[in-house]
């Protein structure tokens, strides 16, 4: 399997607002970067966004490191709150519906194919890729 950097971020003007998702791929020192928007959505659809184009970029099954600073996302894959979610009927813990169920099921099949890492860091901290995609996504909802 082809192993590949993959460095994601959302950003919401309002939330809910305009909105902007980035990502940055990088295979073999090579950099592919991708952004979209959406006129009306949340920060934390953007952030699952970003994740579900990056890895939807992907041409074949690839051992993936994602990188997001978003807790949302890194915690329900790796804190197992997606598993439970899907078990207790798209319900959480409270009883209440899950948010963005639409999303979580687009990217489901993906973390099927890909095998993938998530990884946290704190965003607005300086780091390389985080920054350039918050930039990707900051410039996508400030055209609309």
């Amino acid at each position: 399997m082809k192993e590949v950097q993959v460095y994601t971020d959302g950003a919401c003007s309002g939330n809910p607002g305009k909105g902007g998702w980035g990502a940055v791929l990088v295979y073999n020192g090579i950099e592919k970067e991708i952004s979209g928007s959406d006129a009306e959505t949340t920060n934390n659809r953007m952030e699952l966004t970003a994740v579900i184009e990056a890895l939807s970029a992907l041409k074949e099954p690839c051992r993936v490191t994602l990188t997001t600073d978003s807790k949302y996302v890194c915690d329900a894959i790796n804190q197992g709150w997606l598993n439970s979610w899907i078990k207790n009927k798209w319900r959480k813990s409270d009883k209440k519906p899950v948010l963005n169920i639409d999303l979580w099921k687009k990217l489901l099949p993906l973390l099927e194919k890909h095998k993938v890492e998530f990884i946290w860091v704190k965003g607005h901290n300086g780091h390389k890729y985080n920054e350039r995609c918050d930039a990707l996504a900051v410039n996508e909802y400030q055209k609309l």
